[in-house]
């Protein structure tokens, strides 16, 4: 088998170590990997390979190329982990960019912000995809995107010039600006570019990529959020797919998209475009404990006010109470933990701040119109 994936992002590297999963618990492959970058695969040992299977990023037409002569020399598995699309007839593994889109807007959403920015590389078609359930998910909301999609500073030669571009297309954004960047490396670049502009991140300008490259976000200033993509599991059902084509089987689909993961949230993004301090503390303080099982009374004896100030001001800059507020918290930790993991509902209801099972339950049925069991099912 062979594996035409370069490791030059935490994307990359995450779907190698799904493979790697895999293959460790299931099949006893032979596998080629040779080291390369993105976009550079090894393509004349790759084309005098002899195997059975591969998984390839197919991001350029010289990988589809040499695949699509590969399979009619031979018989010849293989699945797709790009977006791109370049190879017809053949699976493919991606993350779902439509849902990325869906919870960045809704992150930013959640901090109250009214304008709205993408930062993309139309290189990519992940990068489109991202750009237009974005701007579609605002849309819905009655909100304007603006949008910045060149070719990246990556593409030779234009570095400097798109730095001073983004540069000045920030400098020009209505302030304060949510902006959604593709992925973490443009998340960087509009970083430097704020820097450089004297913008003040987050205040002005909130940042929030995709990919979670904890060294590349760790190493930001300040520090970058980011969309969680499930990379790990896109390798490892990717592998699963190979396995099943390669003794014969006939897939369901080509189409197979993983949901991300959730969002890491740092100070890139930390804040609310709320102009008032009460509120914002109040809202910080909500989201970091409440799944601790903190109520209203604990945040007003925290912030040291009455609970009717504290209730009127919330309602008027959020749209509805701190109670509210703490059961949404709550209800999207179960939501996440339903999902994602397969925990008794006892140990889900305790990391959410739920005393008793029972109430979480009846609390999670009136909310969403069916039982947690049943909703995890249908996820």
């Amino acid at each position: 088998m062979a594996v035409v994936i370069e490791a030059s992002n935490a994307y990359a590297r995450g779907l190698l170590a799904g493979i790697h999963r895999h293959v460790r618990e299931h099949a006893p492959w032979t596998i080629f990997l040779q080291e390369h970058g993105r976009g550079a695969p090894p393509l004349q040992p790759l084309a005098r390979w002899q195997g059975d299977g591969v998984i390839a990023r197919i991001e350029t037409d010289a990988v589809a190329r040499t695949l699509d002569t590969l399979r009619r020399r031979q018989p010849l598995a293989i699945v797709d982990v790009s977006a791109g699309r370049l190879l017809d007839g053949v699976p493919y593994v991606e993350t779902d960019d439509d849902a990325i889109a869906r919870l960045a807007a809704e992150h930013f959403i959640e901090r109250d912000f009214r304008q709205f920015a993408f930062l993309g590389d139309d290189r990519f078609r992940w990068s489109a995809n991202r750009r237009a359930a974005f701007v579609e998910a605002l849309h819905a909301r009655g909100r304007a995107v603006s949008v910045f999609e060149h070719g990246g500073a990556e593409r030779a030669g234009r570095g400097t010039d798109e730095d001073a571009a983004i540069e000045r297309w920030l400098t020009g954004l209505p302030k304060p600006v949510a902006l959604f960047a593709c992925y973490d490396i443009r998340g960087r670049q509009a970083l430097e570019a704020c820097r450089r502009a004297g913008i003040a991140v987050p205040d002005e300008v909130a940042v929030l990529g995709v990919d979670d490259d904890e060294l590349l976000c760790g190493l930001s200033t300040p520090p970058l959020s980011s969309v969680i993509p499930d990379a790990i599991g896109a390798g490892r059902l990717a592998a699963s797919l190979l396995e099943r084509l390669m003794r014969g089987e006939r897939l369901e689909t080509e189409d197979w998209l993983l949901p991300p993961l959730g969002v890491a949230s740092r100070q890139s993004s930390d804040v609310l475009a709320i102009d008032d301090p009460l509120v914002v503390a109040a809202v910080r303080l909500i989201r970091d404990r409440a799944c601790t099982g903190i109520k209203v009374q604990d945040v007003v004896r925290e912030l040291g006010t009455s609970r009717r100030i504290l209730d009127d001001r919330f309602v008027a800059r959020v749209g509805h109470t701190p109670h509210e507020e703490i059961a949404r918290v709550q209800f999207r930790r179960v939501e996440l933990l339903l999902r994602e993991t397969d925990l008794p509902l006892a140990t889900i209801a305790d990391r959410a701040g739920f005393r008793h099972p029972e109430y979480m339950t009846v609390a999670f049925t009136r909310r969403h119109g069916m039982p947690p069991s049943r909703w995890r099912k249908s996820t």
